[in-house]
């Protein structure tokens, strides 16, 4: 039997998990979303669409397997959190629901000028939500005011300046990820462009990432002394470099899907120093993990169910990935 630090580890790594797939994934599609905004021609804007119609809602499965996951498995985070971002987090939800019905509704819209006006909702409903998203993630990272497991701050904590630039990278990041997705996934013109723009925006956000890695470590002196140490800066600094590498060499590889694959890559990297940064608290500047946690039994409960979803959810993502792939090409009418 597991005992309970291994238990609250396992709640803490699978609720990591499920946050991660979400911000890979349907930030991708997000990113497309912005561009699809960005862009005149209508023929492309339709195959940029036509890209991520059928895996942009299997994509925010898990969002709700990481809301859910933290109101089971850690509730007294939930519980300091969800007060602290109530504005944030209805603007994204509000935005995922304008990008939905823009998505499944564009191709019935009666003339060419409320198509156009859909595709600028997409844009500000993708903009809206990759903001929001950055800035609830800077929020958690900059620290929520709580005491005794209470909420204790003003609830405008948000709209500091770090989350606000955390929100800022998270946009920029997530048309890095939407650029490299249109370059695997479409020919031609379109294609050269999203190749341009995927190697201008890598340049943008590893810059910004640099910028708010080095404002982090400002925060928190745990913050600093944890990302001075030479076992987690040399490590990140050398992977990054092979990522970038690997992004670069991409370009000229039969295998188109290499620079998504890289730019996944540094994702994957900063999640992981934003939670070597914060383990083990999960609210800043002291709730911890054990001190958030539901009780083992629950959250061997919940383990049991992520077991079972975690797979299922990889499962249907890949087959909805390997039926939809291909090249999608450009009707010029």
């Amino acid at each position: 039997m597991l005992d309970t630090d291994w238990i609250v580890l396992l709640s803490a790594a699978a609720l990591a998990f499920s946050v991660m797939n979400y911000v890979l994934l349907d930030g991708t599609d997000l990113g497309v979303g912005v561009l699809m905004g960005l862009t005149r021609c209508g023929e492309d804007r339709r195959a940029m669409a036509v890209t991520i119609l059928p895996i942009w809602d299997a994509n925010e499965t898990w969002l709700v397997l990481g809301g859910g996951g933290l109101l089971a498995l850690f509730p007294l985070a939930y519980a300091i959190l969800l007060p602290a971002l109530y504005v944030p987090f209805i603007l994204m939800f509000l935005a995922l629901i304008l990008r939905a019905i823009t998505l499944e509704f564009r191709d019935y819209a009666p003339t060419n000028a409320i198509k156009r006006a859909l595709d600028g909702l997409l844009l500000c409903g993708s903009l809206l939500a990759g903001a929001t998203q950055g800035i609830v993630l800077g929020t958690l990272v900059q620290g929520v005011p709580n005491n005794a497991g209470q909420y204790n701050g003003n609830g405008l904590e948000w709209l500091n300046v770090f989350p606000l630039f955390s929100g800022a990278v998270l946009v920029v990041g997530y048309t890095w990820l939407g650029a490299c997705w249109l370059y695997w996934r479409t020919v031609g013109e379109l294609q050269r462009r999203s190749a341009l723009q995927a190697k201008t925006l890598g340049l943008v956000t590893v810059a910004l990432l640099i910028v708010l890695v080095a404002w982090t470590a400002t925060l928190d002196t745990r913050y600093a002394q944890r990302l001075a140490q030479w076992r987690v800066w040399m490590p990140a600094v050398m992977l990054l470099m092979t990522l970038l590498i690997g992004f670069a060499l991409g370009f000229r590889s039969r295998r188109q899907s290499l620079p998504l694959i890289g730019a996944l890559g540094v994702f994957v990297l900063a999640f992981a120093l934003m939670i070597g940064v914060l383990f083990p608290m999960i609210v800043p500047p002291q709730l911890t993990l054990q001190a958030a946690a539901s009780s083992p039994t629950s959250q061997m409960f919940m383990l049991v169910g992520f077991a079972v979803l975690i797979p299922v959810t990889l499962i249907y993502n890949t087959y909805g990935f390997s039926v939809f792939s291909g090249k999608v090409r450009v009707n010029h009418e």
